[in-house]
């Protein structure tokens, strides 16, 4: 007996140094973490559980039967991340570049089948050179199973994507399937084609940074939704963002401690200027009414006409979406729609209720707008809000023009509370443009048709530019003072925490993607 627990002693001391001393020294040479150095900073201390250490490959190709690694390049198991149940894969880049192939992929896939049975989120933390190219197809076959996994468990338990490293090719596959990509500042990459491909096809000359670096998805693709400096300040974020989220479909994000006594956020009153033109900042406006430093922001670099997070409410977990008038005036174009759509069909996946804060002047006009599907992308926003059935909240600060007021989670779409401050002004466009179109003879026969304009200006704002008409038809539930809204939304997510509604029996819809 003793011999034999030598030897398993020997095999797991094997599988734990990877690919050897001197590839993790040159791993840490690059500034980045070793798979077994990331979950040990990832999962509360000692609940790590590893499934498949002692797996290897199968293959005898291109002398790969004198290459073999305990675990097969990818570290895999189970755990907990503040007590709650989480499944993890980390590829490990020390052992033939973290490369995926057949008995690879066969690990990854066990854990996501385990997380579906048993209802707890998928963390992958990717650092992979792409597909073993000795073994063939079976490569490419490893990296189809997982992608069926990551659709089948879309909506049912959070996939969260940690790039620690390269992705490339079919790799970036995955990631794309998943709720949320986080990626590192300077050390990850992700691309469908590198550098020399695109040199040889393109003729572009172009760093692996510029093509798919962390900066680049963050601020120009809107691949990525978080960035960090370093691997441990990802790795306590993806932490927190966890937090927000339940468990699976079927479960309530957990709640935290919440102490009242703080709900009238007297602040809130002095955030909107005078003039209706002067910018001015959401998240004043945000903080003003979640529970102190808890929002965290999705997205943050990319359509910054839009802003959307996690928050807690009176402890309670939201999502929260919101335009942003000190960016384009907060107005919806292609890139803003599409990041808040997906942000609240993420919400409403996961039972996470939905609070919009709007002050939106409409769609951007142009023909870039036109031509890159601003229909089709504007449309995805108002179908994802439609068919949420979480409880969903909208407070109008500002101005509510034209369509963009319907899509903006508009009672006609569903909402189930719409309140509006006394500075909110509800109508199908400003009262410029609306003078010039309605009066538009008037103001040309006028002997001063500056003054003329601006006298129907003030005559269209009178009559329009306010709450109040909205408010007589029932399309806003109640005016309300700002410093307020605080207290009337802790009170209205209260009532609606126990919502039911049922969309229509069907298959699925067919958003226009």
């Amino acid at each position: 007996m003793k011999d034999k627990l030598k030897i398993l002693e020997d095999k797991k001391a094997e599988a734990l140094i990877g690919g050897g001393e001197k590839r993790i020294d040159a791993q840490h040479d690059k500034g980045k973490l070793t798979a077994r150095e990331r979950i040990h900073f990832l999962m509360d201390e000692g609940s790590f559980e590893e499934l498949g250490m002692l797996v290897t490959h199968r293959s005898t190709n291109f002398g790969l039967d004198k290459q073999k690694f305990l675990g097969d390049g990818v570290v895999t198991g189970y755990g907990t991340i503040d007590g709650r149940l989480v499944y993890v894969y980390a590829q490990d880049f020390t052992v033939m570049g973290g490369s995926l192939a057949e008995a690879h992929a066969e690990k990854i896939c066990k854990i996501m089948d385990m997380a579906m049975k048993n209802g707890a989120p998928i963390i992958g933390l990717n650092d992979s050179g792409g597909a073993r190219i000795q073994e063939g197809v079976v490569s490419l076959g490893g990296y189809a199973d997982i992608f069926y996994r990551n659709t089948r468990a879309s909506g049912v338990v959070p996939q969260l994507s940690a790039i620690m490293g390269p992705c490339a090719g079919g790799a970036v596959y995955s990631p794309a399937l998943t709720d949320f990509i986080m990626m590192v500042e300077n050390t990850s990459y992700m691309f469908v084609t590198g550098p020399n491909v695109v040199k040889t096809v393109t003729h572009e000359e172009v760093t692996a940074e510029e093509l798919g670096g962390a900066s680049t998805h963050a601020s120009k693709s809107g691949v990525a939704h978080f960035t960090y400096a370093n691997e441990i300040e990802l790795i306590n974020n993806l932490k927190r963002l966890l937090s927000y989220m339940p468990q699976n479909c079927e479960e309530e994000a957990p709640a935290m401690n919440y102490q009242s006594g703080d709900e009238i956020r007297a602040e809130l009153n002095n955030i909107i200027p005078e003039n209706a033109n002067q910018p001015y900042d959401i998240h004043e406006v945000i903080n003003g009414i979640i529970d102190r430093e808890s929002f965290h922001e999705v997205h943050k670099e990319y359509a910054e006409n839009i802003v959307c997070g996690f928050a807690r409410l009176a402890g309670r977990s939201i999502g929260i979406v919101a335009n942003q008038p000190a960016f384009l005036a907060g107005v919806l174009d292609n890139h803003a729609s599409n990041k808040a759509a997906r942000f609240v069909r993420f919400c409403d996946s996961f039972n996470i209720p939905l609070l919009v804060l709007e002050d939106v002047p409409g769609f951007l006009p142009g023909t870039d707008q036109e031509w890159n599907g601003i229909i089709n992308n504007g449309a995805k926003l108002l179908y994802a809000f439609s068919e949420a059935t979480v409880p969903r909240i909208t407070i109008i600060t500002r101005k509510a023009y034209g369509g963009a007021y319907d899509v903006m989670n508009s009672k006609h779409i569903g909402a189930d509370l719409n309140y509006a401050w006394p500075t909110a002004e509800i109508a199908v466009m400003g009262a410029k443009g609306a003078a010039e179109i309605i009066f538009r003879k008037e103001i040309k026969e006028a002997k001063d048709s500056e003054a003329k304009w601006k006298e129907k200006e003030a005559e269209y704002a009178d009559l329009f530019a306010h709450p109040y008409n909205a408010a007589a038809r029932g399309y806003v539930d109640e005016v309300i003072e700002p410093s307020s809204s605080r207290e009337k939304l802790i009170k209205a997510f209260k009532m609606l925490e126990n919502k039911v509604d049922v969309l229509p029996k069907k298959k699925h819809g067919n958003i226009p993607l």
